[in-house]
């Protein structure tokens, strides 16, 4: 009987350990540093075979380069990371090819005054430098914003959107106003779309090498973990759910060619809408649905979290570069009414 009884509460210890490993990851850098040296799954590639290719200089990518991280993922699309390309032959490339670039960003309310301009100046300075790209700014109040000295082949347009109460919907709502901005606009003079959030510093080259058809980014805390501890949306009443699924993806930066990011946006609006008018919201808003749709489409590209950092998470020796950084996050203040 005693067994038992030890046998019972060993069990209810360690159900509750994923639970306290969670809460501390996010509040302990020591914790932080602890889950960088959980290993990451290898690609299983194996050398002279192709990955899956998103354009033709991808034969070029070197995946043995890092054998500290994943490089490809299951389905043999490439995770880019620092060391893997040459900069140079990327760029030549996409000239060559005339690849040009749409950058979407939402600055509504107080987003706008706290963040948009250092974010268009340092995308000045570091994204797709040398390719064409047009700025579409979208924001309730375009007379407020700034003026930016862009250099040559780079437009920007403003777009009034509407300002909801609650910034859940407001994050909800951009795979709407995306959707409908590309069938309208962007289609007809970009090759390829990225989307960003407003809150993030450009600080490094976020180049050429990123472009493909359909493309995500791996989620910087999450990249380490076990899957078990993903946040996917676990409610079965909600079209986000998840029982499991490849990777936890960021929704502050996805990008693709134009048609599937339409494709993506047009999917998970749909759903977003499909879960409100049976009075569901997905855990994490516009992330759990793009995690959902990015499962059942997998993206022809993966960027490592070099392309989204948060420097609270303290040193990784993975992160050889970060290109860009969360900003500092005043929750409290930009986001009551």
């Amino acid at each position: 009987m005693r067994f038992f009884q030890k046998t019972k509460c060993t069990l209810k210890c360690l159900l509750w350990v994923p639970a306290a490993l969670c809460a501390l990851y996010f509040t302990c850098s020591s914790m932080n540093i602890f889950i960088g040296f959980l290993p990451m799954e290898k690609c299983t590639l194996e050398k002279g075979k192709l990955p899956t290719l998103d354009n033709s200089v991808d034969v070029s990518l070197d995946f043995w380069s890092r054998t500290d991280v994943q490089t490809c993922t299951t389905w043999k699309a490439p995770i880019i990371w620092e060391g893997m390309f040459d900069s140079k032959h990327y760029d030549q490339n996409h000239k060559k090819e005339g690849s040009s670039v749409a950058l979407t960003v939402f600055a509504v309310g107080r987003y706008l005054d706290e963040y948009l301009e250092t974010f268009l100046n340092s995308s000045e300075h570091h994204f797709m430098v040398g390719l064409p790209v047009s700025y579409y700014v979208f924001t309730d109040m375009p007379e407020k914003v700034p003026h930016i000295d862009l250099g040559p082949q780079r437009t920007l347009k403003v777009i009034k959107v509407q300002r909801h109460s609650r910034w859940q919907d407001i994050s909800m709502m951009r795979m709407k106003v995306i959707s409908d901005v590309i069938e309208s606009d962007i289609r007809h003079h970009s090759t390829h779309v990225f989307c960003f959030d407003v809150d993030q510093v450009f600080t490094g080259r976020f180049g050429s090498e990123a472009l493909g058809d359909s493309v995500a980014l791996l989620h910087a805390y999450y990249y380490h973990l076990p899957k078990s501890y993903y946040t996917y949306d676990r409610n079965p009443k909600s079209k986000a759910y998840m029982e499991t699924g490849d990777f936890y993806y960021h929704a502050a930066v996805f990008g693709g060619s134009w048609k599937s990011v339409k494709s993506l946006a047009e999917a998970c609006y749909q759903n977003i809408m499909e879960d409100k008018q049976n009075n569901v919201e997905a855990l994490w808003h516009d992330e759990s649905h793009l995690n959902k749709y990015l499962w059942l489409h997998k993206p022809s590209r993966v960027l490592s979290p070099e392309y989204c950092w948060d420097t609270q998470i303290g040193y990784r020796s993975d992160i050889q570069v970060t290109r860009l950084l969360w900003a500092p996050k005043q929750y409290d203040k930009l986001r009551t009414p």
